[in-house]
């Protein structure tokens, strides 16, 4: 069976703010009934320890500031995910360590 329909191909264009990126060390992921939200943040300051008021007990604290928030409906978690393997994929065979 032949199909007479052409492909999609995506011209992706980026805007220069956009190009550089934004630096993330820590990522956070969530989901609501519409879709999956994937916060990435940055750690801004040394953890330290502190006192947690309701309880008492004492935890670390690791202040961290959101840089991106990214939105995707579910559907594009799966490719989302199919992505990320290859590119790990082909990361660890070039550079010979596993992430």
């Amino acid at each position: 069976m032949v199909n007479d329909e052409p492909e999609n191909r995506l011209e992706v264009s980026i805007s220069a703010e956009v190009e550089s990126g934004q630096y993330a060390n820590f990522a956070s992921v969530w989901h609501t009934q519409d879709g999956f939200v994937l916060d990435f943040a940055v750690i801004t300051r040394p953890p330290q320890l502190a006192n947690d008021p309701s309880s008492g007990q004492h935890f670390v604290s690791v202040p961290t500031r959101i840089v991106s928030r990214i939105r995707i409906p579910p559907s594009q978690v799966f490719e989302l995910m199919k992505a990320l393997e290859q590119q790990l994929t082909a990361y660890e065979h070039e550079t010979g360590h596993k992430a």
